[in-house]
């Protein structure tokens, strides 16, 4: 310790008679939306690393317990494909306590040139994982307890990358969803398959897989809906809420301002079937699934945030993973996000976490 000369006694009675609001931290949370109140934000897994493998890249989410859930790395260049355990709460606190590297059927583990993780499931009784490669794409199933791959789900031709398909390149399954009962799996395209493309004012025409099967077996595509974004915006994540109910979320990023990340409530009610369109470029509104905004971040309380790059509102970064918990005091569901900071310097790993009304 750095001992200081004694403060002269006119400085100390100073000093006594400020208020303590004076030296106030920022306050922390707040109403997002009608609908969403944020409850805080950590960056305790910013620029770490976990058993030599860096803690960056996350670009999924999954809750698997009261306090555990599960985040897969994108993007992972030379390093091998993994996904960590976490520790979570929602108050909140975040840090990783495992870690599972991915690996092909032959036990060589995935890297980059193969494998850019994006949307992931862990199945019923926490013994699999179902996690998408955007490159190709892909869903396959690994085993947590050694990463093994040991199956995969179909995926229909037009939704390869082209020229295999009509799937533009780092446009695809950006985002996995599974039912409680494990029944139903949902895996939604980042961006519009070449015919679909977007409309006049910039939204999206995207599509969201159904699968039917049994969690930790075979699964079929059962159906296809029609998803469309707001103007501008990528669809990159799905979590589900019931039957009838998704949530989503969109992101964009425009260099010199920012990020954009709105959560939306999704309707399944009255969805279309769109499996045998051709296109989505002529179908009207009544075709796409009905969305609600839930809540955009940039109205969240910047609760002492700070940006490394232009934000519209600090708290900002490339959110890309979001994951539903359990229910709060009041009815609320628990409702974490996590940014993806591409190993870069100038973005963060943060976890969020906020408290939701889903009807």
């Amino acid at each position: 310790m750095r001992w200081q000369k004694p403060l002269a006694a006119a400085v100390v009675l100073t000093a006594l008679a400020t208020p303590l609001t004076a030296v106030a931290h920022p306050p922390v949370g707040g109403a997002c939306s009608p609908d969403a109140r944020f409850l805080g934000f950590s960056d305790a897994l910013n620029k770490t690393t976990y058993d030599g493998q860096l803690v960056a890249g996350l670009s999924a989410l999954n809750v698997t317990g009261p306090h555990s859930a599960v985040a897969l790395v994108d993007n992972v260049l030379t390093s091998p494909a993994r996904v960590f355990s976490l520790k979570v709460s929602g108050k909140p606190t975040v840090s990783v306590d495992g870690m599972t590297i991915l690996k092909r059927p032959d036990g060589t583990p995935y890297n980059g040139q193969d494998f850019d993780g994006e949307g992931l499931v862990v199945e019923r009784g926490n013994r699999t994982i179902l996690a998408t490669s955007e490159r190709e794409p892909s869903i396959r199933r690994f085993r947590l307890s050694d990463g093994l791959q040991i199956g995969s789900l179909p995926v229909p031709t037009r939704f390869q990358v082209a020229p295999a398909g009509e799937a533009v390149s780092n446009g695809t399954f950006e985002s996995l969803a599974a039912s409680r009962d494990g029944r139903s799996v949902f895996a939604g395209m980042e961006e519009p398959l070449a015919p679909d493309g977007r409309d006049a004012d910039g939204r999206g025409r995207n599509r969201i897989l159904h699968y039917t099967g049994r969690s930790g077996h075979d699964y079929r595509v059962a159906s296809q809906y029609a998803y469309k974004t707001d103007p501008g915006l990528s669809l990159v994540e799905l979590a589900w809420v019931s039957p009838t109910e998704l949530v989503s979320m969109e992101r964009t990023f425009v260099p010199g301002i920012g990020n954009t990340i709105r959560v939306f409530t999704v309707s399944l009610r009255h969805a279309s079937d769109v499996s045998k369109w051709a296109s989505l470029a002529d179908a009207s509104d009544k075709v796409f699934v009905q969305k609600k905004l839930l809540f955009d971040l940039v109205n969240c309380p910047p609760s002492g945030a700070t940006a490394e790059q232009p934000q519209p509102n600090p708290l900002l970064d490339n959110v890309e993973a979001l994951a539903l918990g359990g229910y709060l005091p009041g009815g609320r569901r628990q409702l974490y996000l996590m940014s993806d900071d591409n190993y870069g310097p100038k973005q963060t790993t943060r976890f969020y976490s906020l408290a939701v009304d889903l009807y």
